[in-house]
């Protein structure tokens, strides 16, 4: 701006007065321009200096590696021990802030084991190379349990101070949610597989019969040249002896695939189930008991 009005024929104190600034700064900044191209500020450093500098903010770094649960004033406390000038909980604050840290709350993930975290990367690393074709011979199957009643969360309504039992401001609950229904599933590439409704837990002997009865006609029919992988996960009555020794005898048929602990988020199932609990809840009539239930899961 001091430039371009010298350039347009101002002299100095109509420079001056026209942005606001005195004679000295408009001949100083003038002639910068003409000597270097560009104008440096004399106010190279300004304001009160900051407590925390860059070695000071490596340190509190560490300190958050250390403890992320750390608290502000145990940070604090822990900065100012062997320092010759000690800082308060806002300087501390502020350096984080201007670091890029800020306090939040911790996502929440389920609590992995050292074992079972090599066996998920093993899995990993042995099938990191398979194709759309080799996924296309996977049947994928799981359990999964539906309810009667759903938890619509936090809920908001508008009343009175003297409306709090008023009945249109009351949400009702069930205990259990009002029983649900269980059911096995499975699924692959080329179709939708078989829908069984359990009726009280699934044991392995109730598991047995799923297999001899519904997924042996499934991969055999699907998978006529025996190179078809089951899935399913680590549940207890999966893990069975009855079991390991009727998919031993059927080998030759199908392969099971060995499935990594805790990973129900790498079975693509799970996104069925989704559909089919958003469908629930979108019916215009919604089931009142456990048979109205069953079928409209059948259904969907």
């Amino acid at each position: 701006m001091v430039v371009g009005a010298r350039r347009a024929g101002l002299n100095i104190s109509q420079s001056g007065q026209l942005l606001g600034f005195s004679r000295t700064t408009i001949s100083r900044v003038y002639k910068e321009w003409c000597e270097k191209g560009k104008p440096s500020s004399m106010r190279q450093s300004c304001g009160r200096k900051c407590l925390v500098d860059a070695r000071g903010q490596r340190r509190m770094g560490r300190l958050i590696q250390a403890d992320r649960r750390a608290t502000l004033t145990e940070i604090t406390t822990c900065y100012n021990r062997g320092m010759q000038q000690s800082i308060c909980e806002a300087t501390t604050r502020t350096t984080l802030r201007r670091m890029g840290y800020n306090s939040r709350r911790p996502h929440r993930v389920p609590l992995i084991s050292t074992t079972n975290r090599k066996k998920r990367l093993q899995f990993a690393r042995a099938h990191q190379n398979w194709t759309v074709e080799d996924r296309r011979n996977v049947a994928w199957s799981d359990e999964s349990r539906f309810l009667l009643r759903h938890s619509d969360g936090r809920v908001r309504i508008w009343r009175k101070q003297n409306e709090n039992m008023d009945p249109s401001c009351l949400v009702t609950t069930v205990q259990a949610g009002g029983g649900g229904v269980m059911v096995w599933g499975m699924f692959s590439w080329h179709t939708l597989g078989p829908l069984v409704p359990i009726g009280h837990g699934l044991n392995a002997t109730a598991y047995l019969s799923i297999v001899s009865d519904h997924v042996h006609p499934f991969m055999t029919t699907m998978y006529p040249s025996s190179d078809g992988y089951f899935q399913q996960d680590n549940a207890p009555c999966h893990k069975a002896r009855i079991i390991s020794y009727w998919f031993l005898e059927h080998d030759n048929e199908f392969t099971v695939l060995k499935w990594p602990p805790q990973s129900p988020d790498l079975n693509p199932i799970q996104h069925i189930w989704d559909v089919v609990e958003r469908e629930l809840r979108a019916l215009d009539v919604h089931p009142t008991n456990l048979h109205q239930l069953q079928d409209a899961i059948l259904s969907i």
